[in-house]
């Protein structure tokens, strides 16, 4: 138990030496990268799979396994990819964080991580859902003033909008207007371009809207599906 002991406060030591912070926080960023991809994906694939796709339960088991493998996989090679690069940016910058250096390591981990032979379902998913929230801030920004925001020193928004009862209306309706369009469009190439759509948002799609036109007796109508 002694020698337990010391080797666990030998390594609680180093741990704590701020000679290796570097380092330790590329293995924290990658263990916070793989552990939060395993949360969000293994319950999202349990539940798809099991609805909308069909096989055996070993053959679910595997699509949900990998699934949850790629997904945790890809943020944790991309968390190393980008704090590696704004670790190496800040070193060659005299130790200093330069105003787009985290636009440049999240440009290199993107094209690493998610860019060529990348193109696959979960990827997609994870990119679209970043660009969606990135839409929806750039929308914010255009209102934001300049030099006003969160951050100091963030520059603060674009200030394109600067007339009061332009801002004021497009803060209330933006928001109704893009989720409008979204959903028209969405609906409009589900119906004449399927093809186009993600193949987990058209299972889901197909699922409601277009299985919903058809049963045979009370119990397809409203216990099964099919």
């Amino acid at each position: 138990m002694d020698g337990l002991k010391a080797l666990e406060a030998a390594i609680e030591r180093i741990v704590l030496n701020p000679q290796y912070h570097d380092i330790l926080m590329l293995v924290k960023a990658v263990r916070n990268g793989i552990v939060y991809g395993c949360k969000v994906r293994f319950p999202h694939a349990l539940v798809m799979i099991f609805l909308f796709r069909s096989g055996t339960l070993r053959q679910k088991v595997s699509l949900i396994l990998k699934a949850t493998r790629q997904h945790a996989r890809n943020l944790g090679l991309f968390a190393l990819t980008y704090k590696s690069t704004m670790l190496a940016l800040y070193h060659m910058n005299q130790q200093k964080e330069g105003h787009y250096d985290t636009l440049l390591a999240g440009l290199t981990g993107g094209y690493v991580v998610f860019g060529p032979g990348m193109h696959k379902s979960v990827n997609q998913q994870i990119v679209i859902y970043v660009f969606a929230r990135v839409a929806l801030a750039v929308a914010k920004l255009i209102v934001q003033p300049k030099n006003e925001g969160a951050i100091p020193g963030g520059g603060g928004g674009f200030g394109l909008v600067t007339d009061p009862k332009i801002k004021d209306f497009l803060t209330k309706h933006a928001w109704t207007a893009f989720a409008s369009i979204s959903w028209g469009a969405v609906m409009y190439l589900f119906r004449w371009h399927p093809e186009t759509i993600q193949p987990s948002l058209r299972s889901s799609m197909q699922y409601i809207y277009v299985d919903s036109d058809h049963w045979d007796s009370l119990k397809t109508l409203l216990w099964h599906n099919k």
